[in-house]
This record gives C-alpha cells, sequence and structure tokens, in this order.
C-alpha cells in the first residue's frame, strides 16, 4: 500500500492512503464471513475514525474484531431487531451483531421517530463494538436532528475505577451529542467519561511510549504512566475524567445504556460478560417541534459566533468548538495519508494472513 506523496516518515509509524486502507479493510471483513455491504459499512466506519483522530477506534480494531468472530463473540451479517414499539420510544437488539451495522439502522429508526413524534429515545443492548460514537450523533446531526447518546458496556469492558476506588468497577462509558449548523458542518461531541480511552492506552503500548501522568494506575492501585501496567496481572484502572464529576456521569452511562435498555451495566457476572458488548441509550430532536427551525439555526449561529469570538488564552492559538479539531486532523490526513505505527500494522496484517488476505504491500 503506497503512501500519499506528501506523508511524513518516522520511525514508528507509516501513512495510508484512506482509500487503499479501507480496500484492504474490506477484504478482511469479507473474509471473516461479512457480505460486500456489511464488511464496506464496518471498513468505512473504522477508516473514518482515522481520518477524524480517533486512531482509538480506527483500524487498529480490526484484528480485534477478527479474534471476536473467531470466537463467536461478534455474529457476522445481523441486524438490529425490535423487540419492543412504543412510537417515539424503540428498543432494538444488536444480536451480538457489528455495532457499526447496528447503530446506522438504530440511528435510521431513531430519525424516523423524531421527525414523526418531534423526538425519539432508542435504545439498543446487545450490540457489538459500536465504533467511535461520535459517528452517530453525526448522522442524525446531517438528518437536521439535534441528539444525544450514553454508552456502556455490560462485563467484558470493565476498566475504571470510581472516584475513590483503586480497581476496575465501570466500563468507560462514552457520552456523545451533536447539532446541525445550517450552511456548516454540525457541532459534534464525543468523549469518555474515563480520562483516557482504553484503545488509546493500546495505541501508547504499540508505539513503545509512556501514559501521560494521572490516568491510569496498575494493580496495586498505584498511578503509572507504564502501558503495560494496566494490562499486567493484576490489572491497572483507568480514572474517570474530572473526579467525581466523571464518575457520577459514568454511573448514569450504565443506568441509562445499561439498567435501562435491558443489556445489563457493568457487572464481571452479566449474562454477557464474556463477550464486548456495547448497549446505548440515543435521545433526537426535531428543532421544528420545539422553537422552530429557523430559531434553532439563527440562534445557534449566534452562540458560535460568541463562543468563538473570545480572546485565544494562547498567542496565535484558536478557540475550538465541539468537532473542529476532529475536522483539522480530517483535512491533513486526507492530504497526507492515515498514520499507523508498525506494531498495529503488523496485527492487522496477522489478522488478514489467517484469513488469507494478502496486504497490499505484500502483492505483486
Amino acid at each position: 500500500m503506497s503512501a500519499a506523496n506528501t506523508a511524513k516518515t518516522d520511525l514508528t509509524s507509516r501513512r495510508f492512503v484512506p482509500a487503499e486502507l479501507q480496500s484492504f479493510a474490506e477484504a478482511i471483513f469479507r473474509a471473516a464471513g461479512s457480505t460486500e455491504e456489511e464488511a464496506r459499512i464496518v471498513a468505512a466506519h473504522l477508516v473514518e475514525s482515522n481520518l477524524v483522530g480517533h486512531d482509538s477506534h480506527g483500524v487498529m480494531r480490526i484484528y480485534k474484531y477478527v479474534d471476536w468472530v473467531g470466537a463467536g463473540h461478534v455474529l457476522p451479517n445481523r441486524h438490529a431487531e425490535v423487540v419492543s414499539d412504543r412510537g417515539a420510544a424503540v428498543t432494538v437488539d444488536g444480536g451480538f451483531g457489528y455495532g457499526q451495522v447496528i447503530g446506522l439502522e438504530a440511528m435510521e429508526i431513531a430519525a424516523a421517530r423524531a421527525r414523526t413524534h418531534g423526538f425519539s429515545v432508542t435504545a439498543i443492548r446487545n450490540s457489538g463494538h459500536l465504533g467511535r460514537i461520535g459517528a452517530w450523533p453525526e448522522h442524525l446531526a446531517n438528518a437536521g436532528l439535534v441528539s444525544f447518546h450514553f454508552v456502556n458496556t455490560s462485563g467484558f469492558g470493565i476498566l475504571v475505577a470510581p472516584h475513590g476506588g483503586s480497581d476496575r468497577r465501570l466500563s468507560a462509558n462514552p457520552v456523545a451529542a451533536g447539532a446541525p449548523v445550517d450552511g456548516g458542518r454540525p457541532l459534534i461531541l464525543d468523549i469518555a467519561t474515563s480520562v483516557i480511552a482504553e484503545g488509546k492506552i493500546q495505541v501508547t503500548r504499540n508505539k513503545g511510549e509512556e501514559l501521560p501522568a494521572g490516568t491510569v494506575v496498575d494493580g496495586a492501585g498505584r498511578p503509572t504512566t507504564d502501558p503495560e501496567a494496566f494490562y499486567a496481572d493484576p490489572p491497572g484502572a483507568i480514572f474517570p475524567f474530572g473526579g467525581h464529576k466523571g464518575s457520577g456521569l459514568s454511573i448514569f452511562c450504565e443506568i441509562l445504556a445499561g439498567s435501562l435498555t435491558g443489556g445489563h451495566a457493568s457487572n464481571p457476572e452479566s449474562p454477557t460478560a464474556r463477550r464486548l458488548v456495547n448497549n446505548m441509550l440515543s435521545f433526537a430532536f426535531d428543532p421544528a417541534a420545539f422553537a422552530g427551525t429557523e430559531f434553532f439555526h439563527e440562534d445557534v449561529k449566534q452562540l458560535i459566533a460568541w463562543a468563538t469570538a473570545s480572546p485565544p488564552i494562547a498567542p496565535g492559538g484558536s478557540v475550538f468548538l465541539p468537532g473542529e479539531i476532529e475536522d483539522r486532523v480530517r483535512a491533513e490526513r486526507t492530504a497526507n495519508g492515515i498514520p499507523i505505527d508498525r506494531e498495529t500494522w503488523a496485527r492487522i496484517v496477522a489478522a488478514a494472513a489467517s484469513l488469507g488476505v494478502t496486504a497490499p504491500e505484500q502483492q505483486s
């Protein structure tokens, strides 16, 4: 696979053209049993995550997904099944299928119900990994809808210490939100309630680097910057962001995404604790049903203008809106290619080889 001509090369990573990377990912997922359409959806989601700088939810997930499919933890070619329908409130079961497919189908339901009722609440349970959660409010914002999303895992993804605790009790529990902007890119918030995403710890370990101070403790409850200590036996734990604030929000992610949907809150004894299962509760709002679309767009524009007029705290700096950093990363990586560290690439190539798929640079 050729890198973009303008890409810079360092000792730990290479650059890959997004379209070529997606073609390779599609071939892997087809070989793992997905239909052509499912392979396209999953691969596109992962590459898009890399494009906007969320490498922890990008193509590094390929080798994990392949392992999970092989173990029967993720089931190819499943679809969102409606199990409860009360008009504006819908619950779907993902049947342990790829979360990129289940999430997309659930957001289509959410959008349709919000247009009909003015708002909707869509619960997803028993989905495979939903990937970059910001993709879901982005999808709804592109349909003109405002949304808020709460996510958890039910047992397999327990990684985070509660505020004041020293071992794993909660999931990373992301929250995301989106709002359309008339004539511009939507505002997208996409954050974990943990101070760092677990996938970023993997990326740091693969690069042979250290973690920022104050992100994790080792298995003895001692602060550490060594990513290996997080994966040791006994394992370490991630801190919630903002102390009691992130921890409290994480608890409500468990309640809203897990207990309310029927997918279970974090619990090592839950029925789904042996596989990574995501649950998500999504609220979607049609501005036309509230203050009106015209008022909404004008007021959001006023808010953006007011916020961005703040003098930058650093000389030559910028005021960033939610999603703006991702937009800048997308522009740079579209032009220069997606960087992937050598350890991650080696694992992707090994997963592909296990399915009989040859990495592009190995082709004649």
